[in-house]
Formats: structure tokens, C-alpha cells, sequence
């Protein structure tokens, strides 16, 4: 076991989301929005939901038996999993524990870790706990694994297109395609109430949109106002978004991530970074001697920032965008699916490439962090990785649902919510071979679950 490891990051990714989904610009002729409400206004384009045979769990079971099993893994290897979520089925038994029966069969119940919650942040606290246990003087030699799951639901009305749902998994180690640049990491923590689930009975949020978004701005000001600062002790020099290649933000809806790059740009020129030229300057210095509140109110500079920020948008942002606007909000999964559209679009160019991530979750908790692309060896490469998550396919093969047949299904969802004593559809035609369901709860709401046959048609049990 090498003393100290190197290059400690995700070695390999999986994602997974429901084959089931709604066009945005359907729903909303639906809902009698106005035309471009929820694709122009959100800048959402489609959105995948749960039906009633599949759930955080099931989605959990499917990425990570399909991470080990594509890239060769045993499970034995597995000496830490930690799961981030914020969909609580249980408020006692953690989403990590259902996933225990992959590495039961194998033998291997000597694996750290447990759920991590807090809005969509749980994800990032997941894999920093993996990254710095490999790092650790705890490590054993063997993987970490992280997985994130959510089913982000509304209730009918405005917030209702912007749900999603998937599950993502990790695996964490030495020589990484995706190694941490530890010193450059900046957290913002702070007791807001914008977005929380009180109500024990209910999937669905309290949720003030205005102050959410704001949130979101001011604890991404001070992510990057520590993140320069840590920069500048460290190399000596100022730090800009030109010393990134590409940024990843977490992802409710793709209009925040437009806004919250063009912040980024705002920062820079109040910093005097290099980052903003003479044009640039002149768009912004109408709103120099705005205070930080008026800033994040203002119109015109939302507007003067995007304008500067566009043409950096289309090269750092955009490559990263593809499936949050594909299937939505998927909460802690948000910014790793962002991650891997960005590895889907760019693995063969990304080598030796800076990738900064921003993760925000309500309540609130946040954290900008800097990754290095590296090229190493098979299984754990980049082109590999793109070709196991396989997203083309995987968005290609969905079933677009009619609005009132998924109006149908949310009720369903809503009802049977926190409920017991009932058997799902089972209708799972609609899922790919080697997809996990849920059959039934019993009486003593105990969940069970089955995975389909798989092409060679070895059905593989419930349990």
C-alpha cells in the first residue's frame, strides 16, 4: 500500500436516470404557461420523473451494480460508501444500508460510511469524506464509492418543471483521471430558510424561489472571494476565471447557471482581474458602486454581466449543460450529471485541463472546489468513462409521457408517499436490461426490490 496516495479523485462514474420523461414545452401548453416559460424563462428543455416501480433506491442499486460490473470491479474492493440524498424514505435506515446486499453476496460488510444530508449538498459532503478518507491516514488501500440520488417532486403549480430525477456513482482512489486539487477548496455556510421539507408527511417542499436564488449568488461571492484568496496566498498571483478551463455548477434550472457564471464575471471585474477587458469594463461600470444586496436585485446587471460573460459561457459553461436540461433538477446528482455531460462532450481534449465545480443545497451549504484531467490507464480513463456512462443512448431511448398521463402519475406517487401495505405495476418495460424496481412495501413498510433480466436473461433476485 503506497504510503501516500496521489492524485486522489474519481477514478470512474455511472449515471443513471428513469427511461420515463415529459417535454418541457409540452408541459407547459399544459399548464397554460406562457409560451417559453419553462424553456426560455427556465432553460430547461425536458424532465424525467419516477413512475411507481422505481425510487431512490432502485436508481442507487442500478448505478452502482452497473459501475462495478462495467468497469471490473469487485465489490470486495469497496471499503467505503457513502450515499448523499435529500429524498428520506426512512428517517432512521440510511439509502447506503439497501445497497449493502451487492457486497453481502461477495462477502464484504467491512465498508465505512453512511447517508449524508442537506439539500442537494449531501453529494459533496459524500465524496469529500471519500476523498479525504483515501487521503487519510484511515485508508485501508481499498476504493471508495459515493453515490447520489434524489427524486426532486413539486406540487402542481410554477415550481412543478423543475423536477428531475437520477442517481449518480463514484469511485474514489489514487491515480485519478479526476484527481482534487485539495488546497483549492472554499466553503459558505449559513442558517436560510429558501428552500426545506418540514412536512414529515409530504415529498414536497416549502420553497421561496427569490431568496433561494439570491442565496445561491451570495454563497457563490463567497466561495470565489475564498477560493481567490487561497489562490493568491498559495501561487503569489491574482486567480480569474481565465485560469479555469471549464465550470460546473449545480444545476436547478439551466437559467441560474447562465446567471451564476456571468456573477463570476462581476466578481472579476470588481477585483480588476485579467479576466475582464476594456469593453467588458465599460459594460459593468455602470454597477461599481452597487452595494452587494442592490447587486443581486439588479436587472441591468444581470443583463450587462451575461452580455460580457456570453462568449466564455459558450466555451467554459455550456459543454457541462446537456443533461440537467435533459432531465431536470436531480438535487445532489445535479452537478455530477452536469460533470459527466461535460466529460461526455469533451473526453478526448480534456487532458491536463482545470475543471472548477461550484455544489450549492438550501438551508444552506456550499462548496467551490478545483479538479485536474489527467489521461491514465484503462478502465479509469476519460474516453472510458464517457463510453460507460453512455448518455447519447441513454437520453435517445427515453419514453416521452403525454401531460396528463403524467399529471396520472405524480397522483399515484403522491398517495402511496410514506405508504405501506401495497404492490407496485410492476410494469418495468419501459426500463433497459439490468435496471432494478421496486415490487412491493409490506405491511411493516419493508421495501423490496428485483432487478430485470439482463440481455443473456439471468434475472438477478430481489431482495
Amino acid at each position: 500500500m503506497a504510503l501516500q496516495p496521489k492524485n486522489v479523485g474519481i477514478l470512474a462514474m455511472e449515471i443513471y436516470f428513469p427511461p420515463t420523461c415529459i417535454q418541457q414545452e409540452v408541459l407547459e401548453a399544459h399548464d397554460g404557461a406562457s409560451k417559453g416559460k419553462y424553456t426560455i424563462g427556465l432553460g430547461q428543455d425536458c424532465m424525467a420523473f419516477c413512475t411507481d416501480v422505481e425510487d431512490v433506491i432502485s436508481m442507487s442499486l442500478t448505478a452502482v451494480s452497473s459501475l462495478l460490473e462495467k468497469y471490473g470491479v469487485d465489490p470486495k474492493q469497496i471499503g467505503r460508501l457513502e450515499v448523499g440524498s435529500e429524498t428520506v424514505l426512512d428517517k432512521s435506515k440510511s439509502i447506503k444500508t439497501f445497497l449493502m446486499p451487492i457486497f453481502e453476496k461477495c462477502g464484504n460488510t467491512d465498508i465505512e460510511g453512511v447517508d449524508s444530508t442537506n439539500a442537494c449538498y449531501g453529494g459533496t459532503a459524500a465524496l469529500f469524506n471519500c476523498v479525504n478518507w483515501v487521503e487519510s491516514s484511515s485508508w485501508d488501500g481499498r476504493y471508495g464509492l459515493v453515490v447520489c440520488t434524489d427524486s426532486a417532486v413539486y406540487a402542481e403549480g410554477p415550481a412543478r418543471p423543475t423536477g428531475g430525477a437520477a442517481a449518480i456513482a463514484m469511485l474514489i482512489g489514487p491515480n485519478a483521471p479526476i484527481s482534487f486539487e485539495s488546497k483549492l477548496r472554499a466553503s459558505h455556510m449559513a442558517h436560510a430558510y429558501d428552500f426545506y421539507k418540514p412536512d414529515l408527511a409530504s415529498e414536497y417542499p416549502v420553497v421561496d424561489g427569490k431568496l433561494s436564488q439570491t442565496c445561491y449568488l451570495m454563497a457563490l461571492d463567497s466561495c470565489y472571494k475564498s477560493l481567490c484568496d487561497k489562490y493568491e496566498k498559495l501561487e503569489g498571483k491574482q486567480f480569474s476565471v481565465s485560469d479555469v478551463d471549464y465550470f460546473v455548477f449545480h444545476s436547478p434550472y439551466n437559467k441560474l447557471v447562465q446567471k451564476s457564471f456571468a456573477r463570476l464575471l462581476f466578481n472579476d471585474f470588481l477585483r480588476s482581474a485579467s479576466s475582464i477587458n476594456e469593453s467588458a469594463k465599460e459594460k459593468l461600470a455602470p454597477f461599481a458602486s452597487l452595494t452587494s444586496d442592490e447587486s443581486y436585485q439588479s436587472r441591468d446587471l444581470e443583463k450587462a454581466s451575461q452580455q460580457v460573460a456570453k462568449p466564455f459561457y459558450d466555451s467554459k459553461v455550456q459543454p457541462s449543460t446537456l443533461v440537467p436540461k435533459q432531465v431536470g433538477n436531480m438535487y445532489t446528482a445535479s452537478i455530477y450529471a452536469a460533470f459527466a455531460s461535460l466529460i461526455h462532450n469533451k473526453h478526448s481534449t480534456l487532458a491536463g485541463q482545470r475543471v472548477m465545480l461550484f455544489s450549492y443545497g438550501s438551508g444552506l451549504s456550499s462548496s467551490m472546489f478545483s479538479v485536474r484531467l489527467n489521461e491514465v490507464q484503462l478502465p479509469f480513463n476519460l474516453s472510458n468513462i464517457a463510453s460507460v456512462m453512455n448518455i447519447s443512448e441513454k437520453l435517445k431511448s427515453r419514453q416521452e409521457f403525454p401531460p396528463e398521463k403524467f399529471v396520472e402519475t405524480m397522483k399515484v406517487m403522491e398517495h402511496r408517499y410514506g405508504g405501506k401495505d401495497f404492490v407496485t405495476s410492476k410494469d418495468f418495460s419501459v426500463l433497459a436490461p439490468g435496471t432494478y424496481y421496486l415490487t412491493e412495501v409490506d405491511s411493516k413498510y419493508r421495501r423490496f426490490y428485483s432487478k430485470k433480466a439482463s440481455e443473456n436473461g439471468t434475472l438477478a433476485n430481489g431482495h
